[in-house]
């Protein structure tokens, strides 16, 4: 069997609407593409998709080298499943099912989310609630799309900074809704929460090698994202890659491990400006990027 091939891709401007960014996409030659399916600063918990949207993603999907299953959506930042709060609770625990019967009805192979704050700081109350969460959205939405937690760059009470709260949540789950759920790591998250993937090659594979120890399984994907704040800092600031504390090398370390190849792997790197509702043209950072990586890549 041949081995799989890398998945670049990025979270393309959706100047335009969604078909828009997966055309961005595939014109910089991309095999992997993350976007939102709604305003991201809203719970979109009423918020559907409407069959002709779905029809002209489809069609702009279809014109590029990207296969639906290798498109994932981010899901909205507020959504707070960790949260003690009954009330808020109840309508970002909406929010996600709602994202994932979007997700799904679009085709989308995946759907990644941050799971949220346990403002408490009862965090193995929280990590429950997060599964609770995950096993009503899955339940409810039929279809192959899975539902992935984010790892977390551990500011204040965040939950899923480490390796042991990401299997706390999956091993919550009842075994059906287990099969479409999974995790998925962001470099910058992993630097700025502790985990020094920049001191050598062998660290980095020690950090892959925990999560999977821990999970019982590999990342679904990766957030390729340098970063601005130091080992540690908690900070979720993304800047370029080669740009920030963990530097290009590293990425070409996370490229030759076997673990990286199959799944997409999504730039959320700073962009150049965006572009006319129109106008098809990549960003040109992410085209830069693109190619860094396939040059690190040895493709």
């Amino acid at each position: 069997m041949p081995t799989p091939k890398h998945l670049f891709g990025a979270h393309t401007p959706d100047s335009g609407g969604i078909a828009m960014a997966a055309r961005r996409a595939g014109n910089a030659g991309m095999r992997a593409l993350q976007l939102f399916t709604a305003i991201p600063k809203y719970y979109n918990e009423k918020v559907g998709v409407r069959p002709e949207r779905v029809e002209r993603f489809r069609d702009a999907l279809a014109e590029t080298s990207i296969a639906p299953e290798h498109v994932m959506a981010h899901a909205a930042y507020v959504l707070n499943v960790a949260t003690p709060d009954t009330e808020k609770w109840e309508r970002a625990s909406a929010g996600l099912t709602k994202e994932l019967e979007r997700s799904a009805a679009l085709g989308l192979g995946m759907v990644c989310f941050h799971p949220g704050a346990a403002t408490d700081g009862d965090r193995d109350a929280a990590v429950k609630r997060v599964a609770t969460a995950m096993a009503r959205a899955i339940e409810t939405v039929d279809g192959d799309t899975r539902l992935l937690v984010e790892n977390t760059a551990g500011a204040g009470t965040t939950i899923a900074r480490t390796a042991e709260e990401i299997a706390g949540i999956l091993g919550e789950l009842p075994r059906a809704a287990r099969a479409r759920a999974g995790y998925g790591l962001d470099t910058c998250h992993l630097f700025a929460s502790g985990y020094d993937i920049a001191a050598d090659p062998m660290a980095f594979t020690t950090v892959l090698d925990t999560f999977e120890r821990a999970i019982g399984e590999p990342p679904r994907f990766f957030h390729l994202n340098d970063s601005e704040g130091a080992l540690g800092s908690n900070k979720d600031r993304h800047t370029l890659l080669g740009d920030g504390a963990i530097g290009q090398e590293p990425f070409g370390w996370l490229l030759g491990d076997p673990r990286s190849r199959g799944v997409p792997l999504i730039l959320e790197t700073p962009q150049d400006a965006a572009p006319a509702d129109d106008d098809a043209t990549p960003d040109p950072n992410d085209v830069r990027m693109i190619r860094l990586l396939e040059r690190l890549a040895g493709a």
